[in-house]
């Protein structure tokens, strides 16, 4: 399920938003259908281990986890200041921090037992065992669809990609057009599309822009999970979220 995690520090770089932020982000949230917990204290562990463990009992919908936290937290002179936000602390500063905490780890030492306890190497060993035994049988039972499937895990073309790729490029040589990038990407996404069946892409209510809808576009819907087309709405942040993971 989806756990989203809100750092609700107060603050921006030009200082508290207080004097400009009004909204109820966690009326917001509910108001979308989503489960929100409160009050979850964003420097402390087991605050938000809690939290989590709650999230997870909640399967019908995604969950907003409200940490409130202090920007620059530990620091004598920055914390809960808008100067903390993008600029260095300083060597002095982070000295001070460092007294502060009581951390006596050198820069980029993970002391062990943090190590030991968010070490998976053991469990995600024996995981991926049984996740291959299982792809192992399920490819003697589905010999093409387990070959199509590891062809797009390893991101490998399709083995008439070179013939239709040098088709399709050399017609539009040959049609000698000077037109706009965007209308040449559309070309693109016309001529490559059809060869690459794992091709998904979309827009965030551009399309008739950047044309992206191309011939063999198929729109993902609540009732068509099998399109290549996401149609992201003015959501500039969540088509980036998404199609980077």
């Amino acid at each position: 399920k989806l756990i989203a995690i809100w750092d609700n520090n107060g603050i921006s770089i030009d200082g508290e938003v207080d004097a400009w932020f009004t909204d109820n982000t966690a009326q917001r949230f509910r108001a979308y259908g989503w489960q929100v917990i409160e009050d979850v204290d964003g420097h402390e562990a087991d605050s938000i281990a809690r939290a989590l463990e709650q999230a997870g009992e909640d399967l019908s919908r995604p969950t907003l986890l409200c940490c409130r936290t202090v920007i620059g937290w530990g620091s004598p002179n920055k914390q809960g200041r808008e100067s903390s936000h993008g600029a260095p602390l300083g060597e002095d500063e982070v000295a001070l921090v460092r007294e502060t905490i009581d951390w006596p780890h050198a820069p980029f030492e993970v002391p062990e037992e943090i190590t030991a306890a968010w070490c998976a190497r053991e469990v995600g060993t024996a995981r991926e065992a049984a996740w291959s035994e299982r792809f192992t049988a399920y490819r003697t039972a589905h010999p093409a669809l387990a070959a199509e499937y590891e062809r797009r895990i390893n991101g490998d073309l399709p083995t008439d990609w070179q013939v239709g790729a040098s088709t399709f490029i050399n017609s539009v040589v040959s049609a000698g057009e000077s037109v706009a990038s965007r209308q040449a990407s559309r070309q693109a996404l016309d001529g490559f599309g059809p060869m690459l069946p794992e091709l998904i892409g979309g827009s965030a209510d551009l399309a008739g822009s950047n044309l992206t809808i191309w011939s063999g576009a198929s729109p993902i819907t609540a009732d068509n999970a099998r399109g290549n087309y996401i149609y992201f709405g003015v959501r500039e942040f969540g088509m980036s979220a998404m199609t980077n993971g």
